[in-house]
């Protein structure tokens, strides 16, 4: 019988050692701009991705500074996912600074885009929408056919509606589009096609994966509708800021906030005083805090008007830990926060078919509800 000398043990042990290097050596870098896109781009990409976020969760996307670091993780990435509609006023010059140039993904290229009209208390936020079918998002694009002429591409950030610096104007549409879960669909799909691009060697994976999470997608959107159909159509809420503008097309519950799309807002006292107004004519039954904004102006709110404040939701942000740390669980957690605060048993009077069919596929996919 043959013994291994010393130095094939030593040269084994190495070899094994080496094993997990090489393996996260060919996974590609994935830097995304804030925590909710990193959980769909690790569920999409699996084994084969390492992800970054730049924005961690409990943090808030909308007043961010970039970092030296930053720009070097957009350096050395193989992919960058950001949401686009200005949601991120500081990753195109992120970007720029960077001279990162290779595959962008804008997940929310191909949505059903909600049109926000601004702040106005005296429109009570109800979130009547619709969408605008001038955009002729007809969904049609499958793959995505994903040329990627970056010097076209534009970021979905048009150079000239903000500054620099903390300017957080959201434009003529509400970027918070992944509190729909049939837009959610959409991301996975735009998600997919950027990691194919970027890692064609694993396209057969990043399709499975995708179309797997896209069911979920689906699943999870079933239970929310079954939860919220116990709550009257007539109800509304109040949260931080104006970001559940899709859950609500979506979903069939008014919302209302004390300030507009970024949470940078500070709301005037005439403000607070015409939401005020509003909530003792309408049917507003709770405040709810959000993870990532300061709940200074919702405990103001209930001090002044005796309403309860009935938890916290997540809007922007996933949570560290928990059910909510994950895209799927902060849309569950959500539903069923609102549901024990506003259910009324045995009321089931909306199917919540509020807006639009849900049947988007998936750009590529057919997985209607």
């Amino acid at each position: 019988m043959r013994h291994a000398t010393p130095a094939a043990l030593i040269l084994g042990t190495s070899a094994m050692l080496a094993l997990p290097a090489a393996i996260a050596a060919e996974r590609i870098q994935v830097v995304t701009s804030f925590s909710i896109l990193a959980d769909m781009v690790q569920n999409v990409g699996g084994e084969h991705v390492e992800v970054i976020s730049l924005v961690g969760p409990d943090s808030d996307a909308h007043v961010y500074s970039p970092t030296p670091r930053d720009a070097r993780a957009l350096a050395d990435a193989d992919l960058v996912v950001f949401n686009g509609l200005l949601f991120e006023g500081w990753m195109e010059r992120l970007i720029d600074s960077s001279d990162y140039s290779g595959p962008l993904v804008t997940t929310t290229d191909g949505i059903d885009r909600l049109d926000y009209h601004g702040h106005d208390h005296e429109e009570a936020h109800g979130h009547d929408h619709g969408h605008d079918d001038d955009h002729g998002h007809d969904h049609e694009h499958d793959d995505h056919d994903h040329d990627h002429d970056h010097d076209d591409h534009d970021h979905e950030h048009d150079h000239d509606d903000h500054g620099h610096g903390h300017d957080h104007a959201h434009g003529d549409y509400d970027p918070h589009a992944w509190q729909d879960l049939a837009m959610g669909k959409v991301y996975v799909g735009n998600i997919r096609d950027g990691l194919i691009e970027a890692d064609p060697d694993n396209e057969a994976a990043y399709r499975e994966n995708a179309e797997r999470y896209i069911n979920e997608l689906a699943a999870t959107d079933a239970e929310i509708r079954e939860l919220l159909g116990e709550i009257p159509s007539s109800t509304s809420v109040i949260t931080g800021h104006d970001s559940f503008g899709y859950f609500s097309n979506a979903y069939g519950i008014r919302f209302l906030s004390p300030v507009g799309l970024s949470t940078e807002a500070e709301p005037s006292a005439a403000d607070m005083a015409r939401l005020i107004d509003v909530i003792r004519e309408q049917d507003v039954r709770a405040l709810f805090h959000e993870n990532m904004t300061s709940p200074a102006v919702i405990n103001q709110l209930a001090e002044e008007t005796g309403l309860p404040i009935a938890g916290t939701l997540y809007a922007d942000a996933l949570a560290a830990e928990g059910e909510a740390s994950t895209y799927l669980g902060m849309m569950r957690h959500n539903a069923q926060v609102l549901h024990d605060a506003l259910a009324e048993p045995g009321h089931d009077d909306h199917g919540h078919d509020h807006g639009h069919s849900h049947d988007h596929g998936d750009n590529g996919h057919d997985h209607s509800h």
